[in-house]
């Protein structure tokens, strides 16, 4: 079902991964897509796009910079007539030790991670709030709410996503601006995929479900937070982890 026929969705970080696969599936729901990649090229992410016969537009984009954030929000409204839906999936991780962790690799991760979403959020919200209409989805992660040995930096950055989520959708209620958060758990990726099988099966073992997750698990749900069937959710956080984290 095309169920977001006229809509047009700016996606960051979909040159691959959970990114691609939420940008593609938009554009098979019916959403003409503004999708944005820093180190590797979409082109990939396009041509899937194309086949959806939506119209699409990949961009450079680095979040971390105000000024790209807007301008790519500008080139979206200008390219493809609007924009009604946001998601933020652009993130980097720098894992190490925090005695071992450098200045350097903390702020990277929450420019990109924190900053990169703030700065998107504070664009696209403009145009929205003229419209009286928005879906604003932000990508975080179960170690947000659990944390992780070795993550402090992104944990913190995707905990700082979930009260950055709920005090702009209490701002943006009364513009019928939606503002959630989906969190995914162990999704199949190429991370996960390099892993050997003993930590796979050291992983399973704390999920209910007993299976990693998929891309197409969260893109799914962000196609229903984008659309008007989640017209009485915002100021959310959707846990997709197959009950590791409840």
């Amino acid at each position: 079902m095309k169920t977001l026929s006229g809509k047009t969705a700016l996606v960051t970080g979909a040159s691959r991964g959970i990114g691609r696969e939420i940008a593609v599936t938009l554009a098979a729901a019916g959403a003409n897509v503004y999708a944005t990649f820093n180190s590797s090229p979409a082109d990939e992410t396009l041509r899937h796009i194309l086949e959806h016969g939506v119209q699409g537009v990949i961009a450079k984009l680095d979040v971390s910079k105000p000024e790209e954030a807007d301008a790519a929000v500008k080139q979206c409204v200008e390219t493809l007539g609007g924009i009604d839906i946001l998601v933020n999936n652009a993130g980097i991780t720098k894992d190490g030790l925090l005695m071992r962790m450098k200045d350097a690799d903390w702020d990277a991760v929450l420019d990109t991670n924190l900053k990169g979403a703030f700065n998107m959020i504070r664009a696209a919200s403009r145009p929205m709030m003229k419209k009286r209409h928005g879906r604003i989805i932000n990508i975080g992660s179960v170690v947000g709410s659990t944390g992780n040995p070795g993550q402090a930096n992104y944990s913190a950055s995707k905990a700082g996503l979930i009260g950055l989520s709920k005090a702009v959708a209490r701002e943006l209620a009364s513009r019928n601006i939606l503002v959630n958060v989906i969190a995914p758990g162990y999704i199949i990726t190429e991370m996960t995929e390099v892993l050997t099988e003993e930590v796979k099966d050291s992983i399973l073992s704390g999920i209910p479900l007993n299976r990693f997750g998929t891309a197409t698990d969260v893109a799914d749900l962000a196609v229903f937070l984008a659309s008007d069937a989640s017209g009485y959710i915002t100021g959310q956080v959707l846990h997709v982890n197959g009950g590791l984290y409840m």
